[in-house]
């Protein structure tokens, strides 16, 4: 039987899952406790996915972009979101800034309220 892909929030609240027990059929070990899923489990499935992506692509982007057929933007802006899921967000850098382009961007959910009125503000 093929697992399910990992959960890392709760599909009701968006919280953050506790692991609870962890198994190892071949030899029948099992343990149960709380285990955290470290910095995974501030990630939604989706980002994970993209991660694992990202990394296949050594990091380039816009190889990223090609590879999931989205433009540049959408790809960063995707990137941008992970890094603040893992609290490093703090600054938004620009591609670009003129108002026409940041509501652009934020039409097309390229990139999240929070950006666009910190794009804005610039």
């Amino acid at each position: 039987m093929k697992p399910y892909p990992l959960i890392t929030r709760d599909p009701v609240t968006g919280e953050e899952l506790t692991v609870t027990r962890l198994e190892n059929r071949a030899r029948g070990l099992v343990l149960e406790g709380e285990f955290s899923l470290g910095w995974i489990g501030a990630l939604s499935h989706e980002q994970l996915e993209y991660a694992g992506l990202l990394l296949r692509c050594r990091g380039n982007v816009q190889k990223v972009a090609d590879t999931l057929g989205v433009s540049y933007n959408t790809a960063r802006s995707r990137l941008d979101a992970i890094v603040d899921a893992l609290g490093g967000g703090g600054e938004v850098e620009a591609v670009s800034s003129s108002s026409d382009d940041v509501l652009t961007r934020l039409e097309r959910r390229e990139i999240d309220f929070e950006a666009a009125m910190k794009l804005l503000k610039r």
